[in-house]
């Protein structure tokens, strides 16, 4: 089954970037989904490959977010698609049966659509506001996670939710409370001052204090 803690990178360049993804990896992270909003295609490109050889190095998980001709190109093990990106069914026939397709929602409507279409994992945000991401869907607070499960619980629908937006470490027990399957962090890997004690108590949090 998939890992219950996925970082999201960051870094405004190349460098930037690989130094924060070698970071997380290096200290206990399983999964990236590298997001990287350059201007220039050959700057994503070769960020994509350099990160394709250290997710393997690692044995971890790479995800290609938005771009699936990217994550194609290089055997990527999956895609992450936002609300206004390729629909998934699209994406499935450019990338094949057996990768993963994660998909961004906001509401119980958004993962219903996405489960329809085939994708494997849900992005379930944002769970409070955060700087990372422009133009921000509405903030769902525990309360709607907690409305959003008991639907799809409701409705018989299991595939793996993450929480993400703006979490905190304190939140990480709320949130797998609500039913989600795990989180995706950014800026609380990135800018902590002590990674491996950062990573170390986030996988207690979510694997129930046994050793991932």
């Amino acid at each position: 089954m998939f890992n219950k803690l996925q970082y999201i990178s960051q870094g405004s360049t190349v460098a930037a970037q690989l130094n924060n993804i070698h970071l997380a990896l290096d200290n206990g992270c399983h999964w990236i989904q590298m997001r990287f909003k350059s201007k220039q295609d050959s700057d994503t490109f070769a960020l994509a490959e350099a990160v394709k050889i250290l997710c393997q190095e690692y044995l971890a998980h790479l995800i290609i977010n938005d771009n699936v001709a990217l994550a194609k190109h290089i055997a990527a093990d999956g895609v992450h698609l936002g609300l206004t990106d390729m629909p998934i069914d699209q994406a499935r026939n450019i990338f094949g049966a057996t990768k993963i397709i994660g998909a961004t929602a906001n509401s119980f409507e958004d993962i219903q659509k996405h489960i329809q279409n085939g994708c494997d994992y849900i992005g379930l945000g944002p769970y409070q506001f955060t700087t990372t991401k422009e133009n921000l869907s509405p903030v769902l607070g525990l309360e709607g996670y907690r409305s959003i499960l008991t639907k799809m619980h409701q409705n018989g629908l299991s595939t793996p939710v993450y929480a993400i937006g703006g979490i905190t470490l304190n939140d990480v027990q709320p949130l797998m409370q609500t039913g989600v399957y795990g989180i995706a962090v950014s800026g609380l890997i990135t800018h902590c001052s002590h990674p491996k004690k950062t990573i170390k108590q986030l996988k207690n949090n979510l694997y129930g204090n046994l050793v991932v």
